[in-house]
């Protein structure tokens, strides 16, 4: 066989070669000039309203005239744990909640997974006896029904601060947040964030929850109207703008007016059943 037949491929093979990285190079060159390019252009800033310092609220829609002049007087710190989606929220409650209080009593920590090594300091204030978690359930006492609130002045209090279903994640997930006492809120309450959907009836917003809670410790009932009336405007203001009342998951399931596909996994269908039949729903 003519050993030339052999050499013809090689040689293109390598002249090949050298023309791919010809053009390898002359691409990297194009995009360095493209983006280059791209540096001089004017850089365009997106126009945000300005927003007041106070409520976080835009300016043209403030609710500061529906805050205390003054931040409320309180003993007890709270630990807002909240989930990362709660902060894209337009309509939240904690920035008004925060704005009531003085600097220092509403703490607020954004995550999914908390442990003491990333964060200390709320280790520190689950590790404290005069610390309550916030969170329903078979294991938590009735806040107003402890010996030790009547005596103690001080308490720390952790809500968890997302949907139903993120803060029962939080809770199921982070072995810190079992270390405090557990309570819930035993008062039937309905809740006035009627702007948003909630899971039944009874179930309340973190601002709601707080309101109440303050208002036990603290023993001073004042507390949760004036902690209520920004969420009342909220909601007032919202609705003369187009905002639509939304009845909770259970009112609509046993009226007749849930519109949306039943879903075909069996444990939430245990839980849509439940909201229809449970008559001890406990709120978040």
């Amino acid at each position: 066989m003519d050993n030339g037949h052999f050499c013809s491929p090689g040689h293109s093979d390598e002249t090949d070669k050298q023309s791919r990285d010809d053009l390898s190079v002359d691409l990297e060159n194009g995009l360095e000039d493209a983006f280059a390019e791209l540096t001089v252009l004017p850089v365009e800033t997106e126009d945000r309203r300005p927003t007041c310092s106070r409520c976080r609220r835009p300016e043209k829609v403030c609710l500061c005239p529906f805050l205390p002049q003054q931040p409320l007087e309180v003993s007890t710190c709270l630990y807002i744990v909240q989930h990362p989606n709660e902060e894209s929220r337009v309509l939240r409650t904690v920035p008004l909640l925060a704005a009531c209080l003085p600097q220092g009593k509403c703490n607020v920590i954004v995550g999914r997974r908390f442990s003491e090594e990333r964060y200390p300091d709320l280790a520190t204030v689950c590790q404290d006896n005069k610390t309550l978690i916030l969170y329903p359930g078979p294991n938590a006492r009735n806040l107003e029904e402890l010996e030790e609130v009547k005596l103690c002045k001080r308490y720390n209090v952790i809500l968890i601060d997302g949907t139903w279903s993120q803060a029962k994640n939080m809770f199921l997930k982070n072995s810190m947040f079992h270390l405090p006492k557990q309570v819930q809120l035993n008062r039937v309450l309905s809740s006035q964030y009627v702007i948003r959907t909630q899971p039944s009836n009874i179930c309340l917003s973190t601002l709601e929850c707080a309101a109440v809670t303050l208002s036990i410790l603290e023993r001073n009932d004042n507390i949760q109207e004036v902690l209520l009336r920004p969420l009342r405007a909220l909601c007032s203001f919202q609705l003369q703008h187009g905002a639509q009342i939304h009845h909770s998951k259970e009112h609509l399931l046993k009226t007749g007016m849930y519109d949306k596909p039943m879903p075909k996994n069996k444990r939430k269908i245990k839980r849509m059943e439940k909201l229809v039949n449970d008559l001890h729903i406990c709120p978040r």
